[in-house]
């Protein structure tokens, strides 16, 4: 592709930058997102696809947009990324359970989704911080409901020329996700709790990153910050990739013919992973439906069934915690698309989420909504999924990747279409073993969480992971806890600011 693509800010038509300052920048001015001028078109066939290894695939399609990255420089970012870290040469294998197949995207560093796109993050940010001749340490920022904040840490531990500051709710994740985190190794990490929720900690971060006087006195000391949340355009990138590869397996399978649709189903949280399958749609990947299922945190099912979104509501503690969000950041990147990619429009939105918690689009807006299906499901039916699938086939998914089973179950229900289906599984079941181990059995209750674990080998024949043998005996190394107002104070402290 000769022409540069160029990336715009969703709140400013005037801002805009190349691919590699996007992913540098993370978040463009007064909290816009950046996004690309146009989405480009997939420009290599299906069955050529079909015989690519996911490698090949992921320059395929990040070359389209990542246009100012050599060949050289995309490819060693990608040899870098998708290595041994995963426990499996396939990265994303297609597991098929009663008649839907699970697109099992948990097999990195730290078994959940996040991997994908974490995992090459930081060999983007330091070749584009090379590229941009920029002589700061990065310092990544981050608030997490449970896996980014890993997965984050697992990419840029040692990373030189990189610091990563990682804040989470302290009573909003699982044990496991907790003991993740606390227990990573790397002079350049550290990870702090928050007596807060998720909510607060991503607003507290985005309050950092707009705070210019902030920026300069960490400037003055040799940093700057940057995003590894999935409001970077790095991380969402390389998530459109695995839903080309999806297709393009199922094609070589005969799951599916060349050119026939499939529907995507996908547990949401901050809309990211969902977004990303919109843009393989628009870049021509014949997806039908994008199935977008909540927990009860439904803010997303009541803006696909009102076009309202309402983020004044209680917040609800769930079993699939990544989801338990009532800002949707990503969100913002589809209402700008469907505002016609007007900026002015959209910026009117997110003030008014910003002063009232809410906002409505138009009739005209919720029109090109058509191929999205919203629904959710509550804890009961989150549990009752994962008892089923195991019961009928002995396979066993997490509480995120049920709760996209429970709506997609429902979707078929409403609608019978049979079209092929392809659920994101986001997560290894063994992130969240007390909430599957219950689901299938509550007599499992009663035990510690890491004894859960030996059960799960038993009950699914899978290999205990390493994610979760190396943190069995791992000494905790991150114990700061703080309150939402004190996060500045925390990462100056951390710093030497």
């Amino acid at each position: 592709m000769d022409i540069a693509m160029l990336y715009v800010s969703t709140r400013n038509a005037e801002e805009k930058v190349t691919a590699s300052q996007a992913v540098l920048k993370g978040l463009a001015r007064n909290g816009g997102l950046f996004v690309p001028e146009q989405i480009p078109t997939l420009d290599v066939p299906v069955e050529k696809l079909a015989d690519m290894t996911y490698q090949e695939t992921a320059y395929e399609v990040m070359k389209l947009f990542l246009t100012d990255y050599t060949e050289e420089e995309l490819k060693t970012c990608i040899e870098k990324a998708y290595d041994e870290k995963f426990d499996t040469a396939e990265i994303a294998p297609l597991v098929k359970a009663q008649d839907v197949s699970y697109l099992e995207l948990f097999h990195g560093a730290t078994i959940a989704f996040k991997d994908m796109a974490l995992s090459i993050l930081p060999h983007l940010l330091i070749t584009a911080a090379r590229k941009n001749e920029v002589t700061n340490d990065i310092v990544i920022l981050t608030a997490t409901s449970g896996d980014t904040g890993k997965a984050a840490l697992a990419g840029f531990a040692e990373v030189e020329g990189t610091k990563i500051i990682v804040f989470y709710p302290k009573d909003g994740v699982s044990p496991i996700q907790q003991k993740q985190m606390v227990t990573q190794k790397g002079d350049n990490t550290f990870v702090v709790g928050i007596n807060g929720n998720f909510d607060q900690a991503q607003t507290g971060v985005k309050q950092m990153f707009s705070d210019s006087a902030l920026a300069q006195e960490l400037d003055r000391a040799g940093y700057q910050f940057s995003s590894a949340n999935s409001i970077n355009i790095g991380r969402l990138v390389p998530q459109i990739v695995y839903y080309v590869y999806a297709y393009a397996k199922m094609v070589k399978t005969g799951e599916i013919k060349n050119g026939e649709r499939m529907n995507v189903v996908v547990p949401t949280g901050n809309f990211g992973n969902i977004l990303a399958a919109f843009y393989a749609k628009n870049m021509g990947l014949p997806i039908g439906k994008l199935i977008c299922a909540s927990n009860e945190n439904k803010v997303l099912y009541d803006f696909f069934t009102t076009g309202t979104y309402d983020k004044n509501r209680e917040f609800i503690l769930t079993s699939s915690p990544s989801m338990d969000i009532l800002i949707s950041s990503n969100l913002e990147r589809l209402i700008y698309r469907i505002a016609g990619d007007n900026a002015d429009k959209n910026l009117e939105l997110m003030n008014s989420l910003q002063e009232h918690g809410a906002y409505t689009i138009t009739e005209e807006m919720r029109e090109q909504l058509a191929s999205f299906y919203g629904n959710y499901a509550s804890e009961a039916e989150t549990a009752a999924a994962i008892r089923e699938i195991y019961g009928q086939t002995g396979y066993i998914i997490d509480t995120h990747t049920a709760v996209a089973a429970a709506v997609y179950r429902k979707y078929r229900e409403e609608t019978n279409d049979t079209t092929k289906a392809v659920i994101a599984s986001t997560a290894s079941p063994y992130k969240f073993t007390r909430s599957v181990m219950t689901a299938i059995d509550q007599k499992y209750d009663s035990k510690p969480d890491f004894e859960l674990v030996d059960e799960l080998e038993s009950l699914s024949k899978v290999r205990v992971p390493q994610a979760i043998e190396d943190i069995r005996t791992a000494p905790v190394l991150h114990n700061t806890i703080c309150e939402v107002e004190e996060m500045e104070q925390v990462v100056k402290k951390f710093l030497g600011v």
